[in-house]
Order: structure tokens, then sequence, then C-alpha cells
């Protein structure tokens, strides 16, 4: 199985920063200071860095998208194909939610798309963000040396 993200997550890039003056600075960090420490945690990231983080968070479910291949190829042998999903990550929870199959790019069984949606939605990104995030999500499943299956890397 191999995966990846389509197209980057995140909100516009309006981050901006001026130094004012020393006083200022020290206050900025005060207050930050005291978010942290009051409960509040979600941060604001560049569309890489969420790209990133989302795609580490979806890898943790890795043994149960294979998984969920595994059953699928019991049921039907032949099962391969593309799932490609379309979710949205909250802001401030890091919630994954409205993971929905995207119809026109994913051309594996019914069986396989209703497993992998029900593997990531729910998943939550820690920290949250102050933006919400909207991805798309492919993943290849194929049998190694099956047509069409990613071609492996040699053995080290």
């Amino acid at each position: 199985m191999n995966h990846k993200i389509l197209c980057a997550l995140g909100g516009e890039l309006g981050n901006s920063f001026e130094k004012r003056s020393a006083g200022m600075l020290k206050s900025v960090a005060m207050a930050s200071l005291a978010l942290v420490v009051g409960g509040c945690s979600f941060i604001a990231r560049s569309p890489d860095q969420y790209r990133d983080d989302t795609s580490n968070l979806l890898s943790t479910k890795s043994a149960e998208l294979n998984a969920c291949y595994d059953n699928a190829v019991k049921t039907e042998p032949g099962a391969a194909g593309k799932v490609t999903v379309v979710f949205t990550v909250a802001k401030k929870t890091g919630t994954i939610s409205s993971v929905t199959p995207d119809p026109a790019r994913t051309t594996a069984p019914q069986s396989l798309v209703t497993c992998v949606v029900t593997a990531i939605n729910g998943l939550v990104l820690n920290p949250g963000d102050q933006r919400d995030g909207q991805a798309t999500f492919e993943y290849d499943f194929a049998r190694p040396g099956a047509p069409g299956a990613p071609a492996m890397p040699p053995p080290a």
C-alpha cells in the first residue's frame, strides 16, 4: 500500500511578524506562555507542515489499512485499486471528520473503501491548528508484483 497527499492542507499563509521593541517581545512571550499553561494548545502550521503532520498521523493507521486490504482480498482475491478520500481537519481540535471517498478517483472495491474511511475518520492531529484543513489523500492497494502495483525497492 502506498499513500500520498494530493493537495496541501491549511488556509492562507498570512503569518507575519514585526519586531517592534524588546518590551513587546517580552509581553508576547509571556502571553504565549500563559496560553500554554492555560491549556490552549494549537498552532499555525504552514501548508507543508500541515501536509507532513497529517501524513504522519495517517501513517499511524498503516497496520489497520493493511488489514482492510487483507480482508478485501479474502472476499475478492483480485481486489486492488485506489482509495481517494477527502476530509476536513477541524481547527483547534485537530479532529479528522467528513471523510468521504472521491468516486471519480477511487477504483477499489466498496468494502475496502468503507474500511479506509472508518479507519481514518475521527483521528486527531495534535496539537490542533488555528485553521481548518481540507485534504485529499490517496491510497494505492495492490499486492507486490501484481500488475499496476508500485515497484518494490531492491533489497538492501
